[in-house]
């Protein structure tokens, strides 16, 4: 059975009621527009009369009579006086426009969501910050928490961006735990996924709590405005430090705030231990390290975990060697051995006859060691010393000898590295996210924010020495040679490398036969003004 159609009536009725709605919409639209003074001036003429109400009513009935007489006045005054009236007029109308102008709303106090959270912060704390033999006590269940909360913001989340704390004199804030407890409760209340800054006022008996923005990942390895001993570890938070450096980002030049390294013969910490999780940025940082020394030092790269992380350096001006092997490691730290014994001997002989030193002992000797336990376990079932062994003379002497040595491992491998290491080793990096105790045993207190569990490679904390502990963001400086690695940041690092060394092989000239047999005829190689001598390797057997 056919469906018979709907009547014209019913079939266009929905739209032509949509199409009245919208009609009616448009027109209070444009209405509203037109009228807006005059709905903005008849809003200020009706807060006017109101406010005029409440004045006569709050004004004593003796006093009423006398008003009037003094507004009548005013009026004939007005009146009298040439254009007065439209003065007048014009003088009501504006004062009605600015009166029912549309004024934002301002937030005066915290809204009935923020003041449960709050509260509930408030409750949480009273077992952390009270003790039952307090007659009077600043946190109570069921106590005002406002007079302990003097400071506080949110963000548009609700969640607290900032919170100042007031807490009684006898708690112990001296002590890490008592603190540490506290900063886990706030941090875990407050929100996760967010690192928080603890600043303890002992003296004051205050305790301010404030989310830190994340430090920016924009920046590239490059150039630094720094003088030869110093290094740029990477970047921190602008209150944390004095000095800046002129930085260029993807996003324009900027003076950020840097954790500048000093090495040499007055540098208090000559060498770095660099510790992270597999990913964590610690290649970068040595790769950055490197980047920045060639310019006025040689570099001797040590690579334990043999993934070719180092292989852009291969055959660069200033490059001694990239050893990813056991053997050419043990021979390279070896000659390394040899050398700061050589520039200490030098160095010397010149002050003993009062000259200064040689210009080739003055020049800085950079040893780089990625993961070199795995170095040690190979050396060990190889029946050879461990690779650290040889870095004894370094580290001991390595601040006068102007050599510096720089070892990146793993959390999981830390326990391989030589006691020699650990204690001379004054400059510490943690990267990638670790545990607050592993970031505590590894750069001997913890730091004053709360660790987040995903952060961006190269971020993490520096210490230098027994300086405070500094968040921290290594410059972005990947494997050029990785097809990962995108095209702004592979074209920064190669620009930063030096040129390749050339050598040429001298050919020996044709043996005579009747010569002797013993006459050595093996090629030399002939080396190039500005390249490094290359360290000898024994050969296999």
């Amino acid at each position: 059975m056919a469906r018979r159609p709907l009547p014209r009536i019913l079939s266009s009725g929905t739209a032509q009621i949509a199409r009245s709605r919208e009609i009616a919409r448009t027109a209070a639209d444009s209405a509203t527009d037109v009228l807006h003074p005059l709905i903005t001036i008849s809003r200020g003429l009706r807060k006017l009369a109101a406010t005029a109400r409440a004045k006569w009513a709050a004004t004593p009935k003796e006093r009423r009579g006398p008003t009037l007489f003094l507004v009548a006045a005013c009026v004939l005054v007005v009146a009298l006086v040439p254009y007065g009236p439209l003065l007048a007029l014009v003088a009501l109308m504006g004062a009605a426009a600015w009166q029912g102008r549309e004024r934002p709303i301002v937030k005066t106090g915290p809204d009935d969501a923020e003041i449960a959270r709050l509260k509930g912060l408030y409750e949480a704390l009273v077992p952390y910050l009270s003790l039952p033999e307090d007659p009077d006590p600043l946190f109570s269940h069921g106590g005002d928490w406002a007079a302990a909360f003097d400071d506080h913001a949110f963000d548009e989340d609700g969640r607290l961006t900032r919170l100042r704390i007031s807490y009684p004199p006898y708690f112990t804030d001296g002590e890490p735990a008592a603190r540490a407890r506290v900063e886990q409760l706030l941090h875990a209340k407050s929100g996760r996924g967010r690192e928080y800054l603890f600043d303890w006022d002992e003296e004051g008996n205050r305790l301010t709590m404030r989310v830190l923005p994340a430090l920016p990942t924009t920046i590239a390895a490059q150039r630094f405005v720094t003088v030869p001993g110093e290094t740029v570890l990477g970047f921190t938070d602008a209150d944390a430090v004095q000095r800046t450096v002129p930085v260029r980002a993807f996003d324009g030049t900027e003076d950020a705030p840097a954790v500048v390294w000093r090495t040499g013969p007055r540098s208090t910490e000559p060498h770095l231990l660099a510790v992270g999780q597999p990913g964590s940025g610690t290649t970068s940082l040595l790769r950055s390290i490197a980047l920045q020394a060639l310019p006025h030092g040689d570099v001797l790269v040590i690579e334990g975990g043999g993934t070719g992380e180092y292989a852009c350096l291969v055959g660069r001006d200033g490059v001694l060697a990239v050893e990813c092997g056991l053997s050419g490691a043990l021979a390279s730290l070896e000659w390394a051995a040899h050398e700061t014994e050589r520039r200490l001997i030098a160095a010397n002989r010149a002050r003993q006859s009062g000259h200064p030193a040689p210009e080739d002992t003055r020049r800085p000797l950079w040893l780089l060691l990625d993961r070199p336990s795995v170095l040690g376990d190979l050396a060990a079932a190889d029946g050879r010393p461990d690779p650290q062994e040889l870095l004894q003379l370094p580290l001991r002497h390595g601040r006068a000898a102007q050599v510096t040595v720089v070892v990146a491992e793993q959390f999981d491998s830390v326990g391989a590295l030589t006691e020699t290491v650990r204690s001379h080793t004054r400059a510490r990096v943690v990267l990638g996210p670790a545990a607050p105790d592993q970031i505590t045993a590894v750069l001997g207190t913890g730091p004053h924010t709360t660790p987040v569990p995903d952060v961006p490679p190269g971020r993490g904390y520096a210490r230098l020495g027994t300086g405070p502990v500094l968040r921290l963001q290594v410059p972005a400086t990947p494997d050029p040679y990785d097809d990962a690695t995108s095209e702004a940041h592979r074209q920064a690092v190669l620009e930063l490398l030096p040129e390749r060394r050339t050598a040429t092989i001298a050919t020996a000239p044709e043996p005579d036969l009747d010569a002797d047999l013993d006459t050595d005829t093996t090629p030399t190689l002939r080396k190039e003004p500005g390249a490094a001598v290359p360290s000898p390797v024994p050969a296999e057997g």
